[in-house]
């Protein structure tokens, strides 16, 4: 059983640790959100997932309950050391390691089998860390992952929502996503000030703009330029860049701001515009 309440401030007082800071460290202690999340994840026995940030194993043992090969990535080093002697994760491989940095394509190696990414991300690195699997780990096909609701918002938003923006447009260039579930502040340990959400990514076969049409890079170069500026109307936060005869090739309205347009819509303007 994944560690309660009273089991983690046991496990952190044995070792001498409190929660940190500076690591995002907020453990699950409900073993229904656990299991909520492995159910989500649409995971099978066999199937490999790499998770970032395991804490004290609850997500860990949820996992190598449904049968997954396990690669638990964390970076705090006392953390290691407890998860490596908790018997309950056996099976789980534990590196340490900071996941912004470390070399997660040698940790997911790209072969027949694909990965999922199931894990309770840290709030402080959970955007970086998301962009990072979708454009540099192309064995990761699949993301289940737990972030502050706001962060959620913005993974999952489309043109014309609030939340909407750069982070939006390029998860949208890689893959679909939706938010599958609320979590309340009172499963973790300590109690964050802010709600949760499950976000649920699906890698798409192919990217969703043919490179021939515009390159990622053309494409948010302009993204960037854009959203730098999202009040003002593409034809001045685009200028110098994006002239009136590019707007009319691209069939995009130089009034229009960043937050109406698409991923397409921003590719037929980085075409235009070359």
């Amino acid at each position: 059983m994944s560690p309660t309440r009273a089991v983690t401030t046991r496990l952190l007082e044995e070792a001498g640790l409190s929660p940190k800071r500076k690591f995002g460290q907020n453990f699950v202690v409900d073993d229904n959100i656990t299991a909520k999340i492995a159910r989500l994840a649409d995971l099978r026995a066999g199937d490999r997932v790499l998770e970032i940030g395991p804490g004290l194993g609850a997500l860990t043992e949820a996992l190598l309950g449904v049968g997954c090969q396990v690669t638990a990535l964390e970076i705090d080093d006392a953390l290691v050391a407890i998860l490596e002697q908790r018997s309950e994760l056996q099976g789980a491989q534990i590196v340490q390691g900071d996941a912004l940095e470390a070399d997660l394509a040698a940790l997911t190696p790209l072969d027949a089998a694909p990965w999922a990414c199931v894990a309770n991300l840290p709030y402080n690195v959970a955007t970086p860390l998301v962009l990072r699997i979708l454009e540099d780990v192309p064995s990761i096909t699949r993301l289940l992952v737990m972030v502050q609701a706001e962060v959620a918002d913005r993974l999952v938003a489309g043109p014309g929502d609030e939340a909407y923006g750069g982070v939006s447009v390029r998860v949208a260039f890689h893959a679909e996503a939706s938010i599958v579930g609320k979590v309340p502040p009172s499963v973790f340990f300590p109690r964050p000030r802010v709600e949760s959400a499950l976000v649920a990514i699906e890698r798409r076969g192919r990217v969703a703009v043919d490179p021939q049409v515009a390159s990622e890079d053309e494409i948010f170069a302009l993204v960037r330029l854009a959203f730098g500026q999202r009040r003002k109307m593409l034809r001045r936060s685009l200028a110098g860049v994006v002239d009136e005869q590019a707007f009319l090739d691209a069939g995009v309205a130089s009034t229009k701001r960043p937050e109406e347009l698409d991923v397409h819509a921003f590719a037929a303007l980085a075409r235009a515009a070359r």
